[in-house]
């Protein structure tokens, strides 16, 4: 059964509305750490709390609500209030230092307002700011009396603003309207089939797009219940995830991986399937999984989280990373020309849920005239449209002429049940350009001290079996631990770094 009342409205205002009229006493959102919930019905009072807090400071309709709220159930709702008042929500990583919000206001050129949970509050010069009461979600000077009856509607489409990383020079804003959101939102709904019964779980930082479109605004589209915990804990996760009812887990594969090394893999009754994005997932890991109904999808900020995701009903294709959803694949050569079916080669996106340009005109090279989008990873597409990932381009090794692609070397690497995970990457060499080096994180074992030399000696002789001489790395490195982007993904462009000197 469905708990929509019928078929939801195309914009975040009504959606949430609807929401609070026919599910008002509905979970929307539960806190995994406490018995702290958000029902629908609290979360449109807040948002019209919220509104009208914003115009009578004097926010304009598109102004920037930068977003600096640790708690995971106070940001969800400042963050779709700022998005369905009609004005750019733009979400901080309350990891990063109390400087951020002015940091990210630099990039976007000023801030509307500040809304902040921290101790200390986080400023930028000329911007309100504004508290969230982490209890409530409402702003901290208003009450239940003094909620407003119904704020006016936005006049126009609200939007997020985010940032890319910005590891290979300034980094690009992304603006991400209110329609390719829900777009994008819906299409995940039906790939998944999610209905008002579905009960999410999200550990995944509320500032990236995953957590906020997959998360957030699909659970909104649905009906359902999305469980928050603020990052992710290995130590009584099953457990969790059975107390809570979970039906289905929205995870990367820096979790999975610790999950499938670290068993037994106790999934609970009533999950209905596990998704997988922001990063490859290694085919040792995936087949450590077992038979748990396996999701694995490939997205980016530009196309609001999700291109690609493998069916539910489909037979797991190892390599693979789905069939596109909602959107169009194609994959190029060096010159542009398209290439057949199963040939490796530039991946280029289009569709409703891909955005046509960044801010300010940057990297406006990524774009051609018919609104296809250069996505920056290599990988090829089937005769039946599923698409498999080689790499980003930046981390394909040209060997003296050969193509060496990560991905293969690392997925022989993670054969050995000893490697938790594995990243290749090229260092610079005078005579053939660039050679293959790789660092592996061993499987924590604290009742057997690892054999350091051993394991590189075993891994050189399984890369010896199983890979042509070229693709053989030239050095394998035994490492604790790698730098990581706050989704748990590993910042390659900082290994190639550490590679360079070493």
């Amino acid at each position: 059964m469905q708990h929509d009342g019928g078929t939801p409205p195309e914009r975040l205002r009504a959606l949430i509305r609807h929401r609070a009229q026919v599910d008002a006493d509905r979970v929307y959102l539960e806190d995994a750490r406490s018995d702290r919930v958000l029902t629908y019905g609290a979360l449109g009072a807040a948002v019209d709390a919220w509104s009208s807090t914003f115009d009578v400071i004097g926010i304009a309709d598109s102004g920037a609500v930068l977003v600096d709220v640790g708690d995971p159930l106070a940001f969800a709702v400042v963050h779709l209030a700022a998005l369905a008042s009609g004005r750019r929500a733009v979400p901080v990583d309350t990891g990063q230092p109390t400087t951020e919000p002015a940091r990210l206001a630099d990039l976007l050129g000023g801030a509307s307002i500040v809304v902040s949970d921290r101790d200390q509050d986080a400023t930028v010069p000329g911007a309100p700011a504004a508290r969230v009461d982490p209890a409530t979600g409402l702003p901290s000077d208003v009450r239940d009396g003094d909620l407003p009856a119904d704020a006016p509607d936005a006049p126009g489409e609200g939007s997020v603003v985010l940032f890319t990383s910005g590891s290979t020079g300034t980094p690009k804003g992304v603006e991400l309207p209110e329609s390719q959101l829900l777009f994008v939102a819906r299409a995940v709904v039906d790939h998944n089939r999610l209905t008002g019964e579905d009960r999410g779980f999200n550990s995944l930082p509320l500032f990236h797009v995953n957590a906020e479109v997959v998360g957030l605004l699909a659970t909104l589209v649905a009906g359902a219940t999305l469980v928050l915990d603020r990052r992710f804990r290995r130590t009584g996760f099953w457990e969790l995830l059975a107390e809570r009812r979970v039906t289905w887990l929205n995870a990367v594969p820096a979790i999975l991986a610790v999950l499938a090394k670290t068993g037994p893999l106790d999934f609970p009754d009533g999950l209905r399937f596990v998704r997988s994005a922001s990063a490859p997932l290694p085919d040792p890991v995936r087949a450590a999984l077992g038979d748990v109904p396996l999701v694995v999808s490939w997205g980016m900020t530009e196309g609001a989280s999700q291109i690609t995701a493998t069916p539910l009903d489909a037979p797991a294709r190892p390599g693979t990373v789905g069939v596109p959803v909602g959107s169009q694949v194609q994959v190029r050569d060096e010159d542009g020309a398209v290439l057949p079916a199963g040939q490796v080669g530039a991946l280029w996106i289009r569709g409703p849920g891909i955005v046509h340009g960044y801010l300010f005109g940057r990297a406006a090279e990524r774009f051609d005239a018919d609104g296809w989008l250069s996505t920056g990873d290599v990988g090829s597409v089937s005769a039946d449209g599923w698409v498999s990932l080689a790499g980003r381009s930046d981390d394909v090794i040209n060997r003296g002429g050969e193509k060496v692609y990560p991905s293969e070397v690392e997925d022989v690497l993670l054969g050995d049940p000893r490697v938790l995970e594995a990243v290749v990457v090229g260092r610079p060499d005078d005579v053939l350009g660039s050679v293959p080096i790789a660092y592996v994180i061993p499987h924590p074992d604290p009742d057997e001290p690892l054999d350091h030399d051993g394991l590189v000696a075993d891994l050189t002789a399984r890369a010896e079996r199983s890979l042509t001489r070229f693709r053989r790395p030239v050095e394998i490195v035994v490492v604790p631990d790698l730098p990581r982007a706050p989704t748990g993904k590993i910042q390659r462009a900082r290994v190639r770094g550490m590679a360079a000197t070493s």
